[in-house]
């Protein structure tokens, strides 16, 4: 297997990006040998989904379209990060009972952290931010292939998808 294997994709920040961008994740998953039933496919799924909720919600428009950065490095950790151009940083808002959203963050920072890993958030030279979580990878049982092998998904509404392994 590759050192390093990488796959993103950019795409609008539109509420139909938010499926597109989960199934882009699963598809890529699934190419590195990861089953889509496993429990860190799920985990990863709901990750991506809330980050890219975050990155269509809180942008206030000023972030046209926002990217999903999935790596695997050395067979043991795993990257999943969104870009977003907008320059404000996530906050923690407090948990109210009758509070119907703002929880997003959390839920990812508790997944994480389940799973052993972390959650970072890092501006860019651009002046947006990148929230990403890194997580321990369980090597399959079977050989993970190499990328191009098998297409993921295609984003939707004009997405572009970048795919290396090293």
């Amino acid at each position: 297997m590759a050192d390093h294997l990488e796959a993103s994709v950019t795409l609008p920040s539109d509420p139909a990006s938010v499926s597109t961008a989960r199934a882009f994740a699963s598809g890529v998953l699934a190419e590195w040998g990861l089953p889509t039933d496993a429990d860190l496919a799920d985990t990863v799924r709901l990750i991506v989904s809330e980050l890219a909720t975050n990155a269509v919600q809180h942008t206030s428009g000023q972030s046209p379209t926002f990217t999903l950065d999935l790596a695997l490095r050395r067979d043991e950790r795993l990257s999943v990060g969104v870009t977003d151009s907008h320059p404000r940083f996530p906050r923690r808002l407090p948990a109210a009972v009758q509070q119907d959203n703002g929880r997003g963050l959390a839920i990812i920072r508790w997944l994480t952290a389940e799973h052993g890993g972390r959650l970072r958030v890092r501006p860019t030279r651009e002046g947006g931010k990148t929230v990403a979580i890194e997580l321990p990878w369980t090597p399959p049982a079977q050989p993970v292939r190499a990328i191009g092998q098998h297409e993921a998904v295609p984003p939707v509404g004009g997405g572009r998808i970048h795919r290396q392994g090293c």
